[in-house]
């Protein structure tokens, strides 16, 4: 597409410009350079269209020049054929393509303490400097969203809830790859479109203060909780429909929802913005079960030695993070590179912090319980049917805290 030029010199411009398109010495892909016969050669042509001076000769070839040069410039795709390349020398091929855009943009959620101990490695050792922009679900995922509208490329790799990264490929703002340590990890943790693949679950697991409620009082089905004696003790967190959904869908859909309603009306349950907030709560005890919190952090603050500890009511459920590579990413092989480590080493650093990877190779303490994930596809009408359900059964009766 040729620049807009304007004013007194632009058919000179525009003339310069063709002539610089045709330029075999000009090239999109590799570093863009004049040689000293083509800088003669425009000079003729300018200088036969019109009776320029030489200073505004001298200003409408640098003109030329600099807009072709944008132009290139902005035109030029990476080469993102190796995203797709399963040769057996892809592992050498990709290291040096990564290398040679050496860094990335990762927009993510995952908490701050934990980036450097999934990230450190990678950036150690490969030399790729790893561009961090860590924030909530909400926002990564607007962000991601209102820069590709504004066809801002700015992100490489995009990591956080499955079901919003499953929005994103809707969107069509995600690329397919094919990676060799897709069957290394669990079934449901790669989508046939292979657009995004899952890293980790984030399984809510219950927890409890160990202060106020004794482990051989712990029910075993969810149905105990209708127990008189759980009266005023339950807490939940304030977005958890998707749990919500997942659960009384296992109880028998109607049957429970028809539990849920029960429940709030006979003992009640009463809400928290935010999973941290909502185990903190339980170390105080003010709440002294939670209904949902992610596994690692009750596990964390135990280890530290908080009045805390969790169990599980099986099905375990839960969410998986994903890791996609943005469509138009400016460093496509770096976002490659680091994809695949957060399928393969990250998977036992992540063990190591008490996530839950989906490796079916690395041991975690659900591996031998059944886990029921929440269906990142589920369509939208589905999303909206179970979030007004939420709101109306736990949420209004609640009351957020």
């Amino acid at each position: 597409m040729k620049p807009n030029f304007s004013g007194s010199l632009s058919k000179v411009l525009y003339g310069s410009f063709d002539m610089l398109v045709a330029c075999p010495f000009l090239n999109a892909r590799t570093n863009v350079y004049m040689s000293i016969p083509f800088v003669v050669s425009l000079s003729n042509h300018i200088q036969s269209k019109r009776n320029l001076r030489f200073p505004a000769f001298t200003f409408a070839l640098i003109a030329v020049v600099f807009a072709m040069l944008n132009t290139l410039h902005a035109n030029a795709a990476p080469d993102t054929t190796l995203l797709n390349y399963d040769g057996a020398d892809r592992q050498q091929r990709l290291v040096a393509a990564a290398k040679a855009e050496g860094a990335l943009t990762l927009y993510t959620t995952i908490a701050e303490k934990d980036l450097a101990v999934l990230i450190g490695p990678f950036e150690k050792k490969y030399d790729i400097k790893v561009k961090v922009w860590r924030a909530g679900t909400d926002k990564v995922f607007q962000r991601t969203l209102t820069e590709a509208q504004a066809k801002r490329y700015e992100v490489d790799a995009v990591h956080f809830g499955a079901p919003e990264m499953d929005i994103l490929r809707r969107e069509k703002l995600l690329r397919p790859v094919s990676s060799p340590h897709f069957k290394q990890l669990i079934a449901s943790a790669v989508p046939a479109h292979r657009e995004w693949a899952a890293t980790l679950l984030s399984v809510w697991v219950q927890a409890y203060n160990t202060n106020a409620i004794k482990k051989a009082e712990l029910p075993k089905t969810y149905f105990d909780f209708l127990d008189p004696k759980w009266k005023g003790k339950l807490g939940i967190e304030v977005k958890n429909e998707d749990w919500f959904s997942s659960v009384a869908t296992e109880l028998g859909g109607e049957k429970g929802i028809a539990f849920f309603r029960e429940l709030v009306a006979k003992n009640g349950i009463s809400t928290r913005q935010g999973h941290t907030l909502l185990n903190n709560m339980v170390v105080s005890g003010e709440v002294p079960l939670a209904l949902t919190v992610y596994n690692y952090m009750p596990e964390a603050a135990k280890k530290k030695g908080a009045p805390i500890d969790w169990f599980v009511i099986e099905p375990a459920i839960a969410r998986a993070n994903a890791i996609g590579i943005a469509r138009n990413a400016p460093h496509p092989n770096a976002a490659m590179l680091f994809f695949d480590h957060m399928l393969s080493e990250a998977q036992t650093l992540m063990q190591s912090i008490d996530y839950v990877p989906t490796s079916a190779g690395v041991d975690h303490p659900f591996s031998k319980m059944r886990i029921v994930t929440v269906d990142p596809a589920l369509p939208s009408e589905q999303v909206e049917k179970w979030a007004k359900l939420f709101q109306e059964i736990v949420v209004k009766r609640a009351g957020t805290q």
